[in-house]
């Protein structure tokens, strides 16, 4: 038995970048057959059409078997995944030879059938390549790493936090030194695995509170969380380091109150997030520090999700707004 951590994952073809590589992949294959099939260029365009009118069809209703299959493929070894994609795509081949695009004689029949379970044994061959060059510990790694940038600058401001009042109000430096112990312990969890984003909001609310030790009554966060599925799975410390980063660039460097706005719901499956802060006085934002935020979550994003999530923004009537959109997963009881 392979241990799990050295297996290579199968690809998840319920994602949108899974399917969008193998209808890429099948139409790289037949430009290079093409191309070493034509004897003279000017005969190309005639050869590609033809091409593309036999296995386009054959080649999207793959896609589609593979995407409503996905959650059972997903299980599998690649070899048994191999051995099933190459029968679905020779029984593909068969059904539109036969039925809806006749092969002109027994000789082109036999190639378009191998064909078709040479170009899905190709397919296979560079989803497994892709996916031992991304292998969850080097995933894992990068995400670590860049978990860990994150994490320094946001307790230096937490411990100068309490520095602040903890001759004055000792109480309340005693209660913020009890949140940094839980928030230690949440920051030192395993944060490879997709958290419930009702436990995300608790450690933001833990982050927020000792923020406010500094900037007190200039700091106000509304949260609008009423169509939020609290369940829902989401990359842990994502809207943690957002938060931050509307503190650090909306609220911290402007001398009157500001407010960040937290809006969650949910639109069809994806989950869309948007957080709003004022902009600094003048207009302007400490524009580097604030790309490398987001570029970090850019990243972690396509390690969770590949194509699927996204990440935007935008400067409008005076605000600065952040705009993250996910496959929306729950958490299976």
């Amino acid at each position: 038995m392979i241990p799990e951590r050295l297996r290579v994952p199968v690809p998840d073809f319920r994602n949108l970048g899974a399917i969008l590589r193998v209808l890429g992949c099948g139409n790289l294959l037949m430009l290079l057959t093409v191309l070493i099939r034509t004897p003279h260029l000017r005969e190309f365009v005639y050869h590609m059409t033809v091409m593309v009118g036999r296995a386009e069809l054959p080649l999207m209703a793959l896609s589609g078997w593979l995407y409503w299959l996905g959650p059972w493929l997903n299980r599998l070894h690649w070899r048994d995944l191999t051995l099933i994609t190459g029968c679905m795509a020779v029984a593909l081949a068969i059904i539109f030879q036969t039925w809806i695009l006749p092969a002109v004689d027994a000789d082109a029949y036999l190639r378009g059938l191998l064909w078709a379970a040479g170009s899905s044994v190709a397919v296979m061959a560079y989803f497994r390549w892709r996916q031992i060059s991304q292998m969850p510990a080097l995933g894992e790694a990068r995400i670590l790493a860049l978990t860990a940038r994150i994490r320094p600058h946001f307790f230096f401001n937490c411990i100068n936090g309490v520095l602040g009042v903890m001759r004055s109000e000792p109480k309340r430096a005693e209660q913020a030194l009890e949140s940094m112990a839980e928030l230690f312990r949440e920051l030192m969890r395993d944060s490879r695995e997709l958290v419930q984003l009702c436990d995300e909001i608790e450690l933001c609310n833990r982050y927020l509170e000792l923020e406010r030790l500094r900037l007190g009554d200039r700091l106000n966060v509304k949260w609008e969380l009423k169509h939020a599925p609290l369940n829902a799975q989401v990359p842990p410390l994502m809207l943690q380091p957002l938060l931050e980063n509307a503190v650090c660039h909306g609220i911290e460097p402007n001398p009157e109150p500001g407010r960040i706005l937290v809006r969650i719901i949910r639109r069809g499956n994806m989950l869309d997030m948007r957080i709003s802060n004022p902009l600094c006085p003048g207009g302007g934002r400490r524009a580097g520090g604030n790309r490398m935020a987001l570029n970090n979550i850019r990243e972690r994003l396509a390690l969770f999700f590949d194509m699927e999530a996204t990440l935007s923004t935008e400067e409008q009537d005076g605000e600065f707004r952040v705009r993250v959109r996910i496959p929306l997963r729950k958490e299976e009881k």
